[in-house]
């Protein structure tokens, strides 16, 4: 053999175990989510985290895959798409909301899941303590206690409102947001009317039995069910003139009242810190759960022109978005 060949063959007996070590080297990430695939609220939550991913070294297609599975509430496809996400055996998975989280847990106890958008995960029995998960689990309270209290207050400042009507899945630690917002409606002289709701027929069902009643008003937890029929709720909420409060911005921008919540799309920015601390080897049993770190107001002026509503400047001036 030639002495070139044989600088040739070696050559490529070499480059095999770097070749190896490269398709070694591509890791995989599940998402499961509770929204439709086109869906721009999700959409823009999905392209933080992937810019989160890329500041720390995580570029889709180079050194790192992403499986995204949507299981929009109410279509009881959670199970089906957990279990579609876990057949790729991926290094690590990302969850929205304690729906998808609890069909991701019932699928598997060992891959590594970071959730976001969950209220309660010790109560939810996602995690021992928040301190220290202990499990497969950890990610990012989607919710602090004090925000029920604000959303009562907020609604309090713009209308007489005696009554409020919570509107949430039951299966979403609804018992948290109960417990969390009734204290403060005690205090403030307002009637906390729980309105369990799966579908959109029960959205319109607890909507419709409560408005016929005079001075109610309606709050609105983070909730995939209701977030997913947003357009019903508003219209729902302006065919009854009843002001309402939501924990998510999308709905002042379709038309609702008024929003203060947690920034979901910061936060999924936020969770692909996790994501890269687990693709380099630590352990969600140990990763602190953590608190929301970014909140998020807005106002629509135009729906509380609709609604001959006044909103008080110190909301107008606290808001980060106003509709005019």
């Amino acid at each position: 053999m030639r002495r070139r060949d044989v600088i040739a063959l070696f050559g490529a007996v070499a480059a095999r175990p770097f070749a190896v070590h490269a398709q070694q080297a591509m890791r995989r990430i599940g998402v499961l989510v509770a929204y439709a695939e086109g869906d721009p609220e999700m959409q823009a939550r999905l392209a933080a985290f992937r810019q989160g991913l890329e500041q720390l070294g995580w570029s889709e297609g180079r050194n790192v895959s992403i499986d995204i599975r949507f299981a929009p509430a109410g279509a009881g496809q959670e199970q089906a798409r957990a279990r579609e996400v876990v057949a790729v055996n991926p290094d690590v998975i990302l969850a929205h909301t304690p729906q998808v989280v609890a069909a991701l847990q019932r699928e598997s106890r060992t891959i590594p899941i970071v959730f976001v958008g969950v209220a309660d995960p010790v109560g939810a029995g996602f995690a021992a303590s928040l301190n220290r998960p202990g499990g497969n689990l950890t990610g990012f309270l989607g919710i602090e206690a004090s925000i029920a209290g604000k959303w009562l207050t907020m609604l309090k400042a713009v209308a007489p409102v005696a009554r409020v009507a919570l509107i949430a899945n039951p299966k979403n630690i609804f018992d948290y947001f109960v417990q969390a917002a009734q204290p403060v409606a005690n205090s403030l002289g307002i009637e906390l009317v729980p309105g369990a709701v799966t579908s959109a027929a029960e959205i319109e069902r607890a909507i419709e039995s409560f408005a016929n009643t005079p001075n109610g008003g309606l709050m609105f937890p983070p909730d995939a069910t209701t977030s997913v029929n947003r357009d019903l709720v508003i219209a729902l909420a302006a065919r009854h003139r009843l002001p309402a409060v939501y924990s998510f911005r999308l709905f002042v921008t379709a038309g609702g009242l008024m929003s203060y919540g947690v920034d979901f799309i910061h936060q999924n920015h936020d969770a692909a810190s996790y994501v890269d601390r687990i693709l380099r080897g630590e352990k969600p049993a140990v990763l602190p759960v953590q608190a929301p770190t970014k909140f998020e107001a807005a106002v629509n002026l135009k729906t509380a022109k609709t609604l001959g509503l006044t909103i008080p400047p110190d909301l107008l001036v606290a808001a980060d978005q106003v509709i005019e």
